[in-house]
Parts: C-alpha cells; sequence; structure tokens
C-alpha cells in the first residue's frame, strides 16, 4: 500500500461541499497550512471486512474564498472587521493511483496529508519504474523521473517537445534529457553505447556541448547533484560544418568555434551512387507535382550511368567536375529532344520538364558548397554516428532552407538504413531535430517526411529514438506525434494551446503553459495519468562562446587534423595517386 505517514501534520480534509469521486475530489485546506499547484497528496478510505484504500493524487487546482460574504463589496467590510467571515482555501485533487484497486471516492472529512518519501514516489508511480531517468525536480524541489522503458523502445518511444521559440527553451530540454541519458547510468550498457545525432539549426549554440559552462554556480551544481548527475559538459562530442562558400580548401563553416570541427559534403560520385538527387526536391508541396516522375527517372539513369572519374563523374563519355555542371548537363539532355526520352521516359511532356529543370537550376546556389568534385573522395567527410563521437552536432545555420532540407532528409536516410542494415536495436540512436513542423508539415508530403514517418512508426524497433521540437504540434503529422510516447510542452502560445493536440493537458495547466518561464516544462509520460510540472537545472555546457570555457584536449583536433595526410590527400586511383608529390 502507499505509505501514509501519521506523524505528518494534516494538510486539509477532504471537503463534503462538493462531489468527491474516485478521480477528482475537492480537499479544505488546514488553516495556517498551505497546497500549491503540483503538491503530490495521499488519504485514505476505511471500508467494511476490506482493507483500507489509499487514494493519492496531485493539486491541479486551488482556490481561496471568504465564507459569510454574499457580495463583492463585502470584502471591505470584513476587512475592517465590521462582517464577520472566515478565508478558506480548497484544492483540487486529481487522483494519479488507487492501491489497493478498489476506486471508491474518499470520504468527506478524511485527513489529507502531503505526499513526501516513499509515499510521494508511490503516488508518482515512481516506485514501479525499474529505470528511473531523472529529468529535473518537481515544485516541492525533489528529483522527478521519466520512465526509461518509454524512451529506449522497451514499451515506447520518441519524444515530442512543443513551445514557443526562445522562450520555452526547447533544445535545452533536449540536450538535458540527453545528458540525463548518458550519465545517469539507467539505461546501463544501452545508454554508454547510445549514439546521439542533433542537427542545429539556430545559431552556433549548440557547438559547445563540450565546453564546462564559466557561468556554473554552486547552487546550480548542487541541483546536478541532487539528480544524482555531475555538473559536467558533454565528455565525448563531434562537430560537422558545411562548408565555406566559394572555399576551394573545404574548411568547415563556422565562425565562434575554430578546433575540432569537421567539414561534410557528398561527393558527385556518391550523389548519382546513393540516389540523393530526390532530396534537392524536399519541399513538402513537391510530391504532389508531376515533375517527381522526371526526379525518379533522372535518379534512376545517374545511379546507372554516371562513372566516378577523377574526383567527379563520367557520363556518357563526358567529365563533370561540379555541382553546376551537373545541373547544366542534366537540363541540357532534358531539353534534347533525341536524349528527352532516354533520361525522362517516354510520356513526359514538355512542360513537366521544364517544371523540374526551373527547380533543378535554382538548387545550384544551394547546394553548389555541399555536393562537390573539386575535394578528395577518400578525405574524411561523411556523416556517420557510428564512426562518430557519442554526441555528433551537424550544423545548419549557416544553410539556406533547401540546403538544410537536403542535410536532414540525406543523414537521416543513411542512418536508418545503416540501423536496418545492422539488424538489431542496439547500440540506441537518438536523433534531435528542431523546427519538425517544417520537416514533416501536417499537410503533403516528402521524401524527409517519409523517412521521419518510418523512424516514428519502425524506429522503436531498430533503435532509433526521435527527440522532435516544435513551436507547434498542431502543424507537425499526426502519425509522427501520435507515435510519441513521452510529451513535452513549454511556453505556448494562447491559440496553439488551445488545440487538441494539447487535449492531455488540464485546464489549469494549459492556463500555466501561457506563463511557464524558461527552464519549466509539463512532461506526459504513459505511467503517469496527470502531466508533471518539472524545473530542469541550468546547462552545464556551453550554450554559447561567451559562456564557454577551456575544451577538454582530445576536441582540439578533427578527424582531418588527426589523421594521417598521406591518407586524405588525392581521391580515387592508383598507389602513386597517393603520394603527394
Amino acid at each position: 500500500m502507499i505509505p501514509v505517514s501519521d506523524e505528518t501534520s494534516p494538510v486539509g480534509r477532504v471537503l463534503g461541499t462538493a462531489d468527491a469521486t474516485p478521480l477528482q475530489f475537492w480537499t479544505a485546506v488546514t488553516p495556517g497550512s498551505y497546497l500549491q499547484l503540483d503538491d503530490v497528496v495521499v488519504t485514505r478510505r476505511d471500508l467494511p471486512d476490506r482493507e483500507p484504500v489509499t487514494i493519492a493524487g496531485v493539486v491541479t487546482q486551488v482556490r481561496a474564498r471568504h465564507e459569510g460574504a454574499q457580495f463583492d463589496s463585502d470584502v471591505f467590510a470584513i476587512a475592517d472587521g465590521t462582517l464577520p467571515a472566515m478565508v478558506q482555501e480548497a484544492a483540487e485533487i486529481t487522483t494519479t493511483r488507487v492501491d489497493p484497486e478498489l476506486y471508491v471516492p474518499p470520504a468527506p472529512g478524511a485527513v489529507v496529508h502531503r505526499a513526501t518519501g516513499e509515499a510521494r514516489d508511490a503516488a508518482l508511480h515512481f516506485d514501479r519504474m525499474e529505470r528511473r531517468v531523472p529529468m529535473g525536480t518537481g515544485r516541492d524541489g525533489v528529483p522527478v523521473f521519466l520512465n526509461a522503458d518509454f524512451l529506449d523502445g522497451t514499451r515506447g518511444a520518441h519524444v515530442s517537445i512543443s513551445g514557443i521559440s526562445g522562450v520555452a527553451t526547447k533544445t535545452s530540454f533536449a540536450t538535458f534529457l540527453l545528458y540525463s541519458v548518458f550519465r545517469s547510468g539507467q539505461l546501463g550498457a544501452d545508454g554508454t553505447n547510445a549514439r546521439a545525432l542533433i542537427f542545429n539549426v539556430k545559431g552556433e549554440d549548440l557547438l559547445f556541448l563540450d565546453h564546462p559552462n564559466t557561468k556554473l554556480d554552486d547552487k546550480t551544481r548542487e541541483a546536478y547533484a541532487l539528480l544524482g548527475l555531475p555538473a559536467a559538459p558533454f565528455p565525448d562530442v563531434r562537430v560537422y560544418a558545411p562548408p565555406r562558400a566559394g572555399d576551394s580548401s573545404g574548411a568547415p563553416d563556422v565562425a565562434s568555434r575554430l578546433t575540432g570541427v569537421d567539414a561534410f559534403y557528398w561527393t558527385l560520385a556518391e550523389f548519382c551512387e546513393q540516389k540523393l538527387l530526390p532530396y534537392v526536391f524536399a519541399d513538402a508541396d513537391d510530391e504532389r507535382q508531376q515533375y517527381t516522375m522526371v526526379v525518379h527517372s533522372v535518379t534512376a539513369h545517374l545511379n546507372r550511368y554516371a562513372v566516378p572519374a577523377e574526383g567527379g563523374i563520367s557520363i556518357d563519355g563526358k567529365r563533370i567536375g561540379s555541382y553546376q555542371d551537373l545541373v547544366d548537363h542534366v537540363v541540357e539532355q532534358l531539353t534534347d529532344d533525341e536524349t528527352r526520352s532516354t533520361w525522362a521516359g517516354s510520356a513526359i511532356n514538355m512542360g513537366t520538364v521544364n517544371a523540374f529543370a526551373r527547380r533543378l537550376i535554382g538548387s545550384k546556389r544551394d547546394l553548389s558548397r555541399l555536393i562537390r568534385g573539386d575535394l578528395a573522395q577518400r578525405r574524411p567527410h561523411r556523416i556517420k554516428t557510428a564512426d562518430s563521437a557519442q554526441v555528433t552536432v551537424v550544423d545548419l545555420h549557416n544553410l539556406p532552407d533547401r540546403a538544410q532540407r537536403f542535410v536532414v532528409g540525406v543523414t537521416l536516410k543513411t542512418e536508418f538504413e545503416e540501423k536496418e542494415k545492422s539488424g538489431t536495436g542496439r547500440p540506441l540512436l537518438f536523433v534531435v531535430l528542431d523546427e519538425l513542423n517544417k520537416y514533416a508539415p501536417r499537410e503533403g508530403s516528402s521524401p524527409i517526411k517519409e523517412v521521419l514517418l518510418d523512424i516514428a512508426e519502425r524506429g522503436r524497433s531498430l533503435g532509433v529514438i526521435l527527440i522532435g521540437a516544435q513551436q507547434t504540434a498542431s502543424e507537425v503529422e499526426r502519425r509522427i506525434v501520435t507515435n510519441s510516447a513521452i510529451r513535452v510542452v513549454g511556453r505556448l502560445d494562447p491559440a496553439e494551446a488551445s488545440r487538441p493536440e494539447y487535449g492531455f493537458l488540464p485546464p489549469a495547466m494549459r492556463q500555466r503553459a501561457l506563463l511557464a518561464r524558461p527552464g519549466t516544462m509539463f512532461v506526459n509520460q504513459p505511467d503517469i495519468p496527470v502531466p508533471l510540472c518539472v524545473e530542469f537545472p541550468f546547462p552545464a555546457w556551453a550554450t554559447r562562446k561567451s559562456e564557454s570555457g577551456p575544451p577538454p584536449a582530445e576536441t582540439l583536433r578533427s578527424i582531418v587534423q588527426g589523421a594521417d595526410p598521406f591518407a586524405v590527400i588525392g581521391g580515387r586511383g592508383s598507389a602513386d595517386d597517393d603520394i603527394p608529390f
């Protein structure tokens, strides 16, 4: 049974002037005591010829009133002492656990205790969690836990985080949750061997996860210690960034972090061999257009006839050394009456071809620095989490929208295919993606959306866990939100808070979501019938250059900087081609 301590002073009694049900009841607060939202309470109901029933719940609303007042103006007379009245507070309790499961209402007048220690753990079902991942503290300052079974795919997977940009601290909570998973030890070997793939889409805030935060104070360190976590940065991080535009050396395009960053790109041969052309057309509206037939036809033609040639490719004997040249060649073949049917099929009209050509030509400016024929193929340039650090950060903030979509789509496709080939769900791969409503909108279809749907629906069995963040969950594909076992809400826009996607929040909690300050989140998980208010500590890792302390020595060198220089010079060819002089 849920322990009820008789030593604890009663905090109130079950109200007799309001209906009490097995699932919800009101308690009058004892004079001199108080109850606040999110407090956990417990009461007991004695039954004839049966063991007592213990009912535990969470405070979901609190009110205070003058008893004895009839008119609004009576408050002044009561304050002056000329009208007798009594101030009475009452709290609404939403039941979280009944033990044993005999669903009877609490008796009016029954003593209500504040739940602490074992009673609190039992009321919030923490005692039933075999693996508890700390995710912050409750309003009472005591740790709150997440059931790892609903995070690692054992009984559920995926996390959906919603809130206003810049206020809801969605990305901060996602990274803290990852840190807790990796450092708490609750996932055992799964947590030690797990990998994380984080897409950085705003500024360079996530490029310093392995740097200590110089603004960390003793109070914050105590908050981490309370959760059983060290107040330290991520120990193993690798950062990837796109090459600088117009830079033939392929140097990574970052401004604040100058060491431990590698450039990522795709060679022309990889672009053709891996059939990446559809991800150039990654807008959700594109799949509804007829020119997608041309996309697939051209993709198949490139895969069949493109041959690697001295860093570039050769098609029908013509040497192509850049993405611009490839686009020009494809458009030339499609507009030529003699070769159009070979590339696009005989049933395609010229209007469809022109629609495809216009969009393909428009991609040259955005994708030329990502798809290269002038950089060595043997040089490390692939984003592959299995060969990377525990946390892989892919920086996208300097890329235009089309290029961001291309990188996200291709990277997720590659990682998911690698997990499918491995045939096992371990080690786990956590994917953190902000602006999910942009990549998987509710309407339309696109290659990226299909990959994300695949992850949401099949990723649990393959060990791919999606931690998606968005400003508006109402604009994200329903199946992705529905498949998320854990739903988190920060500060919400009033119009968004009224959407049915937030129906799991009690009315009072919806109102509180409009006022939530940074660092406060409302977390709903299957184990607990009521969302919990959680406050997570300030990041122990730097979130910007100004907070950054000295990095660990192992991060000072990137893959390229730490590799054998003879191994990264040159491309495919004979042994003589690899000699750098």
